[in-house]
């Protein structure tokens, strides 16, 4: 089928896309109905109190889910994916924004109408069958990330960080260098912890050969000690 752009084309027929399976009618309803959008690194998708749109897929580049606490402090909830869905829980209980979303880099999205999605997904079992799987993998991993964060030292909450955004956006061409840029501050906000300790445990992680750092660039050389340090707590 002809695509009116190639975001709403990796939204439905991206490797990892739920809309796959859809028949090539409802590919085309989600294609006449959805609405695109262009994020710039640092700009809002939605702030947390404001009312969902639609269901959100993130068509290409990187944001960050987070919620802002007690004295402004920031915790980042989760790194999102392309052709990750943003907004599912909001959007079906029908109520306000209670988390804000910021693209860390430039992005694009598909906004998918609440009544067409909710309408496609009555008629299709095997599409609400992997929407349950993919809301049952971010329960399981938010509950697994309230333990760590809580529970785990500092060093095991930093190496755990380090091993999500591995397996969120992989590594570069070389291998062992997350394909992610993140600024200190972030990885701080990821872990639970204040920035200067997220500098001085990344530099000892460093020093130690487990990690390498250039900028805002981390490589892995050691990932079977990152994944012992996350494991040990």
């Amino acid at each position: 089928m002809q695509y009116l752009n190639p975001y709403i084309e990796l939204c439905i027929e991206g490797s990892s896309s739920v809309f796959k399976g859809l028949n090539q009618k409802d590919k085309e309803i989600l294609v006449n109905q959805h609405t695109m959008s262009i994020i710039k690194k640092g700009q809002f998708l939605f702030k947390e109190g404001e009312k969902p749109r639609g269901l959100i897929c993130l068509a290409s580049g990187k944001v960050k889910v987070f919620k802002e606490g007690v004295g402004g402090r920031i915790q980042i909830l989760r790194m999102v994916r392309q052709q990750g869905f943003i907004g599912y829980k909001a959007l079906f209980s029908d109520s306000p924004w209670s988390v804000s979303a910021i693209a860390i880099e430039d992005s694009a999205i598909c906004i998918f109408e609440k009544n067409i999605f909710v309408a496609i997904l009555k008629k299709n079992p095997d599409l609400s069958i992997k929407l349950i799987k993919v809301i049952a993998d971010e329960l399981w991993f938010s509950n697994n990330r309230i333990v760590s964060l809580t529970q785990k030292h500092i060093r095991g909450r930093l190496a755990e960080s380090l091993l999500v955004l591995r397996d969120t956006y992989g590594f570069e061409a070389d291998g062992k260098t997350i394909r992610v840029l993140m600024p200190r501050e972030d990885i701080a906000n990821l872990s639970n912890m204040t920035t200067s300790n997220a500098i001085r445990t990344l530099s000892n992680m460093a020093h130690e050969g487990i990690i390498e750092i250039s900028g805002k660039r981390i490589s892995i050389l050691d990932g079977k000690q990152l994944e012992l340090i996350s494991e040990l707590g």
